[in-house]
């Protein structure tokens, strides 16, 4: 048993430290796409537009996530080049260590993260963290974190809002034209549901509004 557990050891100190951290950035991956991108904004407002048409189930869920994906690289492009630039290719030739490379990599990110965040969201949470009197650009990573989520869900809810409008205006005058015609036993839905499909494909909704949420982004 003694030599199970010795071989053990050797095993878990023969692993380089560089595979343990990508192991570990890979665990929590799917935690900073959510929490450090554009993410979740875009899925959101995608979200209730699906919501506002009507049409619970299609797109079905996996395109909306693809899309959503699609268009946060897309956002994130420039920022993901500054991380190339200043941390991953330093590093894969050898100019800076490890943890050099890492505080390397953080600095776009928080860049990217301090222009969506309203300063009031950073100053709530640096109180409840109880490191109030400090500058926004010098805010904890644990405090910017859930400030940016925040805004990113103001945000989103914010851009859905203003989109559901239009839709609401296209049911509200469907009942409002079936009531005056007497047909109170048809269900609004189903004539106001093809009529949004129509006006969103002569728009080109998907296109304008995949558009205008990535412009939102500072």
């Amino acid at each position: 048993m003694s030599a199970w557990t010795e071989l053990a050891s050797h095993a878990r100190a023969g692993i380089p430290l560089d595979v343990l951290v990508t192991l570990t950035l890979l665990g929590i991956a799917p935690f900073l796409l959510v929490t450090c991108t554009s993410f979740v904004r875009i899925a959101v407002v995608l979200s209730l537009v699906r919501s506002a048409i009507g049409a619970s189930a299609v797109p079905p869920n996996a395109a909306l996530t693809g899309l959503a994906l699609v268009l946060t690289l897309v956002v994130m492009s420039p920022t993901l080049r500054a991380v190339e630039r200043d941390a991953i290719d330093p590093y894969a030739h050898g100019r800076i260590s490890q943890s050099q490379a890492l505080l390397r990599a953080a600095q776009p990110v928080r860049a990217f993260m301090l222009r969506q965040t309203h300063t009031a969201d950073i100053a709530l949470f640096e109180r409840v963290a109880g490191r109030t009197g400090e500058s926004p650009d010098r805010a904890p990573t644990l405090v910017l974190l859930p400030a940016f989520a925040v805004g990113e869900l103001r945000s989103g809810f914010a851009i859905g809002f203003a989109l559901y409008l239009p839709f609401v205006a296209i049911d509200l005058a469907v009942a409002a034209t079936l009531m005056g015609l007497g047909m109170v036993m048809l269900s609004p839905p189903v004539v106001s549901l093809p009529v949004k499909l129509l006006l969103f494909v002569m728009v080109d909704g998907w296109a304008m509004i995949c558009g205008g949420v990535a412009t939102s982004f500072r």
